[in-house]
């Protein structure tokens, strides 16, 4: 159904079943085309390719985003090489200098817990992290604390180390959100994978994400939307007042885009951004929405569900958690240590099935360039 997008990338792994798309997604074939195409608008452009890519790629870019994610104002979305960039950037328009609190959880994505936990050091910021684990509560946990007034919220929409998806994004905002916080949303496994409408949040929250998983064009291309602000982030770079240069004059002081350039840092390299731009354009000429998408994983789930016994490493018993509705595109077994992980991980790459694992935990994950009648024979190999 899907597969013939995904030509080149099946043709040089006929061997490989390939489940770690929540990790290294395969790239449509039309990816390649995109990186041609920024090779020659660059060579046709020259010293005017600034001036191309923001009048034309970047709008281009915003409205596709804009789309898929049910905002109005596109052009409140900023981008950068990665999410830290954008995490980091977003705390920097805190003032640093004073008494901070932050709440998160246990489960954020490396870069941001590193970020976080580096800046708890400081004596003036506080850090609370709400487990996310019993998961049938953790919803109503996190949002008990918006009673303690926090200054910068951050959680995931779907937790990185489970593939847990929260349900209640609105219900979490509404309850932190106040005109002098910063709440922001982790987006990375969620976009272009869980149907997601921000059309009520777009004023609120921040949310983050990027084209390096589910969107299929690799990395390079992450992206905030950001609610219309007067925040001065104070790690910020010259594309932040790209509107500005031809007017502004020497010493002055450092303004910002009213759009979200303010929150854009310096030169990058466009290439990820023309990809992605390929793969959005491809799914809305084929009509293949989130909804689509997300309808055929989790058919592909089900079934791979439903071969597992209901007992051993892989089971089951196993799964992190059992309701298929709470699971991104990739399904977590946690083993009892993290050596029985690297074993069963390289017991799985030797018959060709390539998934990977976060401590004790392994996981599985779903493409759409995997087909539908999919056997999964190797499961009965991983449970002798």
């Amino acid at each position: 159904m899907f597969q013939k997008y995904y030509s080149r990338f099946l043709n040089q792994n006929p061997d490989k079943l390939h489940m770690a798309s929540h990790s290294h997604h395969y790239w449509p074939d039309c990816t390649r085309e995109a990186m041609i195409q920024y090779w020659d608008d660059s060579a046709k452009y020259v010293d005017e390719k600034w001036g191309y890519i923001f009048s034309q790629i970047i709008p281009k870019a915003q409205n596709l985003i804009a789309d898929v994610l049910n905002i109005e104002n596109s052009d409140l979305i900023s981008f950068a090489p990665n999410t830290h960039e954008l995490d980091f950037r977003l705390l920097s328009a805190l003032d640093l200098r004073k008494e901070i609190k932050v709440l998160t959880t246990d489960s954020e994505y490396h870069s941001f817990e590193r970020q976080i936990q580096r800046l708890s050091e400081w004596s003036n910021i506080e850090v609370v992290k709400v487990p996310v684990h019993p998961f049938e509560t953790f919803e109503e946990r996190f949002i008990e604390k918006a009673e303690e007034n926090f200054d910068f919220v951050f959680f995931s929409h779907v937790f990185f180390n489970s593939g847990l998806v929260v349900k209640n994004l609105e219900k979490i905002v509404e309850a932190h959100w106040r005109e002098d916080n910063i709440v922001a949303i982790d987006g990375y496994h969620g976009f272009m994978a869980v149907p997601t409408d921000l059309s009520k949040l777009q004023n609120k929250a921040f949310y983050i994400a990027g084209s390096y998983k589910y969107a299929q064009g690799g990395e390079g291309c992450c992206f905030m939307v950001c609610p219309q602000t007067n925040l001065r982030p104070l790690q910020t770079g010259w594309f932040a007042e790209m509107d500005q240069l031809d007017t502004k004059e020497e010493g002055q002081n450092v303004t910002y885009s009213k759009n979200g350039l303010r929150f854009a840092g310096a030169t990058i390299d466009f290439s990820p951004m023309y990809r992605l731009i390929s793969v959005l354009e491809l799914f809305k000429k084929e009509n293949i929405t989130v909804s689509k998408i997300h309808l055929y994983v989790q058919k592909l789930q089900k079934k791979f569900y439903d071969l597992l016994p209901d007992e051993g490493s892989i089971s089951k018993e196993s799964l992190i958690y059992q309701d298929l509705d709470l699971h991104g595109h990739f399904l977590t077994f946690q083993l009892d240590s993290h050596e029985e992980a690297v074993s069963l991980n390289k017991k799985l790459k030797e018959m060709g099935v390539l998934v990977d694992y976060r401590a004790n935990r392994i996981r599985f994950g779903f493409g759409i360039y995997l087909k539908e009648n999919e056997t999964f024979n190797f499961l009965t190999e991983v449970f002798e």
